[in-house]
């Protein structure tokens, strides 16, 4: 509960980025979620932007709450995302994807002026690794996939639904969660998990977030790159 009301008060301090006729990027998951409903009461009362939401979730979300949307078809750069993080440590590179949604993400992320992440206590890390690196597959590479990144050192273990089954992102692809215990330099193995054929993207950002914004015990602290 306490990380709840955390997550609340990270997404209201994250609408400050937000001004008005911006094209401004809707993350997905549980904070994010948040963020989403807050600036939806915004768009309420008169505020002008349009989205790019980084999963179907987000986008029946924000659709439902009457924010309207856009894509990359009209427009190629996003002034704002605000999005969640599963980790960040103190280079503000994150671990993402718990929700699945690290491609659509990413692909945001990269587009965009700045990006805002909102975070309770529990996802800062001194040195990422906490959390697997998801890691986003074609299924008919996965074994190989597999094997690779084990043989790098992670234990891979295929991400299942709620019926057992393999889980399927938007794009229609599997998930490896990659455990590899703490990992010093983000950086390179950022590197080699992009060199794997197979791999369509993972769930590290490295380099790419300007600004956490972590709620912890009743204060909003801000951490820039």
């Amino acid at each position: 509960m306490a990380f709840e009301t955390e997550k609340e008060a990270a997404a209201r301090a994250s609408l400050e980025y937000v001004r008005d006729g911006q094209i401004v990027g809707l993350g997905s998951g549980s904070t994010a979620s948040i963020a989403i409903r807050l600036l939806a009461e915004r768009v309420r009362a008169g505020l002008k932007i349009q989205g790019i939401p980084t999963s179907i979730a987000s986008q029946n979300l924000a659709a439902q709450l009457g924010i309207p949307l856009t894509t990359f078809e009209e427009f190629q750069q996003i002034d704002v995302t605000l999005d969640g993080a599963d980790e960040f440590d103190p280079g503000l590179n994150l671990i993402k994807g718990g929700g699945g949604a690290m491609l659509r993400e990413k692909i945001v992320a990269s587009a965009s002026k700045q990006l805002v992440i909102v975070t309770d206590s529990s996802k800062q890390a001194r040195m990422l690794g906490k959390f697997p690196v998801p890691v986003e597959v074609i299924g008919f590479a996965e074994p190989l996939v597999a094997k690779k990144i084990s043989d790098m050192g992670a234990k891979v273990v295929r991400r299942l639904d709620s019926s057992g089954k393999a889980y399927t992102t938007d794009e229609g692809h599997h998930i490896l969660d990659c455990h590899f215990g703490q990992i010093p330099d983000p950086e390179g193995l950022n590197g080699k998990l992009c060199d794997v054929p197979g791999v369509v993207e993972h769930g590290l950002f490295v380099g790419m977030a300007s600004v956490v914004l972590m709620a912890n015990r009743g204060a909003v602290e801000k951490f820039s790159r």
